[in-house]
């Protein structure tokens, strides 16, 4: 179970295979999330039984934070906070 405070970060920084990055909102992330997961030929198991592209998004956004597309290319995202709690 993914821990509640990641579900409070509004921002995530995406890795692509070639080793570049960006910082992407959450609803960002999620449509970003939704064409790598077009890119498939099998969706993972897990993720299967959801009804369509943005449901399968939001759940591997919750769960996990890496999705292999083929053998060794893997993308990765991570939550962060931009501004320090308490507006510092």
């Amino acid at each position: 179970m993914s821990d509640p405070l990641i579900r409070e970060l509004d921002h995530y920084v995406v890795l692509e295979p070639a080793g570049s990055q960006e910082i992407l909102t959450a609803a960002d992330t999620v449509l970003w999330l939704e064409r790598q997961l077009a890119r498939l030929t099998t969706i993972p198991d897990d993720l299967a039984v959801l009804p369509g592209g943005r449901e399968r998004a939001e759940r591997l956004l919750e769960t996990a934070c890496e999705l292999e597309l083929e053998p060794g290319v893997v993308i990765q995202w991570f939550a962060v906070r931009l501004d320090p709690p308490g507006g510092g």
